[in-house]
C-alpha cells in the first residue's frame, strides 16, 4: 500500500499526489482514509439499517432488503474538510492531522438513493428539517466516548445524488471505507458521508452528536487556541469552496531545465470549474491549463499544463475558477483558522531547476 499514514489509531492516511493524479477515478486502495475511531468489524448476517424519527413507518432494512430496492450510481468527489491543512500549519499552529492535498478522491458510488428510503418510510418533510446518521464506530473526544453521528439538511437528503452506498467503483466497500454501508453526500465535506452506517433519523434539528455540534465548524480567526473554542461561534461546514492542487511535480523537486508537465486536480462543489491558471513565478504571471472533460457535476476536474523552466528556484502556483467567477484566496493566511478547515488558498510548490 502506498498511502502516507498520518496516524495509526485512528487510522488516517492519504495517497502520494502523483498516485492520486494518475487516474480520474480513484481506486479504493488509493483513496484517502479518515477515521475518528477504530474500524468496526461488521457481519452481514443479522445486520439491519434502522430508519426512524419523524417518519410514518419506521423501517429495519437488511442488506438483502436494500439490494432489492432500485440501485443507482453517481460519480462524485469526496474531500475531507481538513484537506490541505498542512498549508495552514505553515502559517500558525492548527489542530488536526497535517493533510497534504491528498485527502480527496473521486469514485463511482453505488447503492440506494437516500430519498427513496426516506419516501418509503414516509418522512415528514414539513416538520423534519434534518436527516441524522448514526454509525457503528466509536469515537473518543474530550474525555467522552460515543458513536459517530452527523446530519445534513433534509433538502440535501432528498436530492437525487445522495446515496446509501454499498459499493465503490463496482466492488463492495472495503472495511476502512465503510463496509457494509456508508452515506455519500456529493458536494459536502467528507464528514457528512459517514461510514459504517447503522441508523437514519429524520429530525427537527441537527444531530446533537459532538461531531456535529462541537466539531467541523469554521471558526473566526481570533480563536487561536483549541482550549478557547466556543462552538456556538462556528459555522457548520457542509459545502466546500473552490480548491485546486498541483500533484506533479512534487514540492522541493530538483528538475532539469526545459519543458515540464504540470498536473493536478480542481474542485468546486456542484459548480463547474471553468478555468485553471498556473504560474511559474509565484503568481506574478499566469497561463491557462488544459482541463479534462467532466462526466458528472459532482466530480473533480483534472488539469495539465506545459511550462518552460529556466535554471534557478521557482515557485509553481495553481488557482481555479468556477462558473460563478469565484476563485481561491492568494494566501493561507487569509483563511487561517485554529482547526485548519477549508484550506483552499493558491497551492504553491517550490522547486529547483538545474
Amino acid at each position: 500500500m502506498s498511502l502516507i499514514v498520518h496516524s495509526e489509531v485512528p487510522f488516517n492516511a492519504e495517497p502520494p499526489l502523483d498516485v492520486l493524479r494518475s487516474s480520474s477515478i480513484t481506486e479504493q486502495s488509493d483513496f484517502y482514509v479518515r477515521s475518528h475511531g477504530d474500524i468496526p468489524r461488521v457481519e452481514a448476517d443479522g445486520f439491519a439499517l434502522a430508519v426512524g424519527g419523524l417518519v410514518a413507518t419506521p423501517l429495519r432494512l437488511s442488506l438483502a432488503d436494500l439490494r432489492a430496492l432500485p440501485q443507482a450510481e453517481v460519480e462524485a468527489t469526496m474531500q475531507c474538510a481538513g484537506n490541505r491543512r498542512a498549508d495552514m500549519l505553515e502559517v500558525r499552529p492548527v489542530a488536526g492531522d497535517p493533510w497534504s492535498a491528498g485527502a480527496i478522491g473521486n469514485a463511482h458510488w453505488s447503492g440506494v438513493r437516500l430519498a427513496d428510503i426516506l419516501r418509503a418510510a414516509g418522512a415528514d418533510t414539513s416538520l423534519g428539517r434534518h436527516v441524522g446518521f448514526s454509525a457503528l464506530d466509536e469515537v473518543e473526544m474530550d474525555g467522552k466516548r460515543f458513536r459517530f453521528g452527523t446530519s445534513i439538511p433534509i433538502g440535501k437528503a432528498m436530492s437525487p445524488e445522495v446515496r446509501v452506498a454499498s459499493a465503490m467503483n463496482g466492488a463492495p466497500l472495503a472495511p476502512r471505507h465503510g463496509y457494509p454501508l456508508r452515506i455519500v453526500t456529493p458536494g459536502f465535506a467528507g464528514v457528512r458521508s459517514p461510514k459504517w452506517l447503522a441508523a437514519i433519523e429524520v429530525r427537527d434539528a441537527p444531530s446533537d452528536c459532538p461531531i456535529q455540534a462541537a466539531d467541523y465548524k469554521l471558526l473566526p480567526p481570533d480563536v487561536e487556541r483549541v482550549e478557547d473554542i466556543d462552538w456556538s461561534r462556528g459555522v457548520t461546514i457542509d459545502e466546500l469552496p473552490v480548491n485546486s492542487a498541483i500533484c506533479v511535480p512534487q514540492a522541493h523537486a530538483r528538475l532539469s531545465p526545459g519543458r515540464l508537465d504540470l498536473r493536478g486536480w480542481a474542485s468546486a462543489t456542484a459548480r463547474e470549474i471553468v478555468r485553471v491558471d498556473v504560474s511559474t513565478n509565484g503568481g506574478r504571471t499566469w497561463r491557462q491549463a488544459h482541463l479534462e472533460g467532466r462526466r458528472s457535476p459532482w466530480a473533480w476536474v483534472l488539469w495539465d499544463a506545459e511550462v518552460d523552466l529556466s535554471p534557478g528556484e521557482h515557485e509553481l502556483v495553481v488557482r481555479a475558477w468556477d462558473s460563478a467567477g469565484q476563485t481561491q484566496p492568494a494566501r493561507a493566511d487569509d483563511t487561517w483558522n485554529v482547526k485548519g478547515y477549508l484550506s483552499a488558498a493558491w497551492h504553491r510548490i517550490p522547486i529547483v531547476v538545474g
